[in-house]
């Protein structure tokens, strides 16, 4: 971009990070694609550290999520290496030899097999990545590597965000303390068919890596599953999570055990929050809006309703405009193709019931719905009243900021 971005008006500050035993990070210049900023970074992790993985469902991936793909097959991750700027996307042959000379050259710097290296690229689709700047910036990037990084891994990776995006837990497991903290970036391409654009959590748990995979897809489903921004998945989507278990809780070889129930829910929570923080930096976003579905067939049903009404134009730039208009509710409700009745829908903005049963609320009080609308943070629920399914999912509104700043992208 030829100038920075303002901060969006919904940015949050990095909270206080710590660090993760077995985990170093740094961020360098290579120059890939911005000038005068940090633009890539590597994460060293110890040996023995477990990896799991949740990638995009786009049919035209991106060569690293390819290389991820394969080499999560065995459980072990050494190293992650992201490069911002360069998408790696549809490049052909020349973006899987790119992949495999970076990784190639990060193991031998590390002393581990090419296929325990992770890598990731985001930024322009359709340009060779210029991977000898990336090799030529290794050495200074493993001379960085330090166990306090996150932050500075954090804004090295974002594009067009505004803001660096990170977040921390500390919990139990048995009575041992354990501590789970991530980094995220994304602002635009965003309605996730997996996971988000790019997100890194680590903890120092010792878990097996089917357990850690059912909770990162499980936790996925909830968190970075139900944001969008766009309506537009990602060709570079990768939500990773990696366990250097040098924490040594006891075992668990079992997802339901009672021991792992508070970290169950504290990586939920942290997921949930980075990726709110995507769409708090939606571009050009004024308003964060979470959208409850009740009422519906199933919870899919509910899913896919809650989506459409969150994807539509109509509905977000009404919101942009402080407008409740309650109508463009009700029509993408009805364009979802699930299960619908008219005369049983009802629709609250802010907590008040607008319409009800098919109807408008006669009498209905408008001032605290406008005062609501005039908020950063937008509340909409739809009742079908058909069944028990029921599902929520995040948006931002639709400003012309969305346009200035995609409109110029690779200017």
């Amino acid at each position: 971009m030829a100038k920075p971005l303002p901060v969006s008006p919904l940015a949050r500050p990095l909270p206080d990070l710590a660090t993760i035993a077995g985990v170093r990070l740094s961020a360098v210049a290579a120059g890939i694609r911005y000038q005068g900023r940090t633009d890539l970074m590597l994460a060293e992790f110890v040996p023995g550290t477990v990896a799991a993985g949740v990638y995009t469902k786009n049919a035209c991936p991106g060569a690293p999520v390819l290389w991820c793909r394969t080499a999560l097959t065995t459980p072990y991750a050494r190293a992650l290496l992201v490069n911002a700027g360069n998408a790696n996307v549809f490049t052909g042959r020349a973006g899987i030899q790119a992949c495999s000379d970076c990784a190639d050259a990060t193991a031998q710097l590390l002393d581990c097999p090419p296929q325990d290296v992770f890598l990731a690229s985001t930024g322009v689709i359709g340009e060779k990545l210029p991977q000898d700047r990336i090799i030529g910036a290794l050495p200074a990037a493993k001379a960085g590597l330090d166990d306090n990084g996150w932050a500075d891994a954090a804004r090295a990776i974002m594009t067009t965000d505004t803001f660096p995006k990170a977040a921390r837990r500390d919990v139990k497991i048995a009575g041992t303390p354990v501590r789970i903290q991530g980094i995220a970036k994304g602002s635009g391409m965003v309605a996730p068919d997996m996971a988000t654009m790019l997100a890194y959590v680590a903890t120092d748990a010792k878990l097996p890596q089917n357990i850690l995979q059912s909770l990162l897809s499980s936790g996925c489903s909830q968190s970075f599953n139900a944001i969008t921004v766009d309506s537009d998945t990602s060709t570079s989507d990768m939500l990773m999570l990696f366990a250097t278990g040098l924490a040594d809780n006891p075992e668990i070889d079992d997802i339901n055990d009672p021991a792992l129930a508070e970290f169950t829910l504290a990586l939920n929570d942290l997921l949930l929050e980075l990726a709110l923080m995507v769409v708090r930096d939606g571009e050009g976003a004024t308003k964060l809006v979470r959208i409850g579905v009740t009422g519906a067939e199933s919870n899919l049903s509910a899913h896919r309703i809650a989506l459409c009404i969150a994807n539509s134009p109509l509905v977000k730039t009404a919101i942009a405009g402080e407008d409740a208009n309650w109508g463009r509710v009700v029509m993408a409700v009805g364009k979802s193709g699930e299960p619908a009745d008219r005369d049983r829908l009802s629709v609250a903005i802010g907590g008040t019931w607008i319409a009800k049963e098919g109807g408008v609320v006669e009498n209905y009080d408008e001032a605290p719905v406008v005062a609501h609308m005039k908020g950063q943070e937008i509340e909409i629920i739809v009742d079908l009243g058909l069944g028990d399914g029921e599902a929520r999912v995040w948006t931002c509104d639709l400003t012309h900021g969305y346009i200035d700043i995609n409109g110029s992208y690779r200017s």
